[in-house]
Order: C-alpha cells, then structure tokens, then sequence
C-alpha cells in the first residue's frame, strides 16, 4: 500500500552567515531528511550545492542565481547574531527577489535560529527588513518552528505570496559591498 504525500514539499534556497552553519545543517537534517518537508538547495551545510571560488562579485551573484536560485521557489533566511551583515546573504535575497527573462522572484521568509530567539535585540538584513511588514508585507520573520507541519505551512504561505504579494516586493537598496 502506498502512502501519498499530505504536503507540497517546494524547493528551497537556505541562505545562511557561515558561523550558524551547524544550526542550519540541523534544520536541514531536520524538516528536509527526516520529515520531507522541503527541498533544501543552497551553498554548504550538507547542501548539494557547491562552494562558488571566486573573487568576483558579478560572477559569484551570477553562478548563485543560474546554480541555485532558478531551481527553487522559496528563499528561507536563516537567522542568527551577526546574519544581517552578510554581504553574501543580501546578494541572495536581492537575487531571490528579481524577476528575469528566465526566473521568477522567490518568496521569501525569514526564521530566527534556536541560538538567538530570546534576543530582543537581534537585526535581521536590511533588504529583508524592507520586504517585511507583519502580515502586510512580502515576505514574514518566524520563530524556529516547532513541527515540520507548522515549517510547511511557513513555507506555503512564502511561495503563496510571492504572487499574491509580489506587488510589495522591495529590492531598491544598493547591494551590499562588504561584510559588517
């Protein structure tokens, strides 16, 4: 007897600081291995996707958006302490964030790391804070969630919204040339 799938599971690009990388591959390890709730895509953390060596800025937002952000339909920024001043993960949410000839934009949802959801300081990257207004802006921050039923249900809302939102998408902020 076979079981169908209950849930969508769409493919996600995770984008991450480097320094949160044992959490992420946890959350990975989690709600994609163990529960099926998401396709992850992404650079490291156990991802398939492979680490771009390069020094040029063009080339390296061009190889992330052909190798990873074509594929996928959801951007999940994974937050911690020192994520907001990334310059990569701003050039990922910038490029999960365009339309082109041939990819669409991605939705986009941020989810605060188990290591930093009691900070009531914490800052979250500027180009995501412009996208973000409650339930009224184009893409929402979450608390690490609880259940892979709760993440699918995140990560359905994200890919929902990047139509029925996509008029409040703001990517006008200059890109960031270097880390905080």
């Amino acid at each position: 007897m076979t079981t169908l799938a209950t849930k969508t599971r769409h493919k996600c690009f995770i984008s991450y600081h480097r320094d949160d990388e044992q959490e992420v591959k946890q959350f990975i390890d989690t709600f994609d291995h163990d529960h099926d709730v998401f396709i992850a895509d992404g650079i490291g953390a156990g991802m398939p996707g492979d680490i771009i060596n390069s020094n040029d800025a063009d080339y390296i937002k061009q190889q992330i958006r052909q190798r990873h952000l074509r594929t996928t339909t959801v951007t999940i920024v994974m937050i911690g302490r020192k994520t907001w001043g990334r310059k990569f993960v701003d050039w990922e949410i910038a490029a999960s964030l365009r339309n082109t000839t041939t990819t669409a934009a991605s939705g986009l949802l941020a989810i605060s790391l188990p290591s930093v959801q009691y900070y009531s300081d914490l800052q979250i990257p500027a180009r995501l804070r412009d996208n973000i207004d409650g339930d009224h802006g184009y893409a929402r921050w979450w608390q690490y969630p609880s259940n892979s039923d709760i993440l699918a249900n995140l990560i359905d809302i994200a890919h929902s919204d990047r139509i029925k939102k996509s008029h409040l998408r703001n990517n006008s902020r200059l890109l960031r040339q270097r880390n905080a």
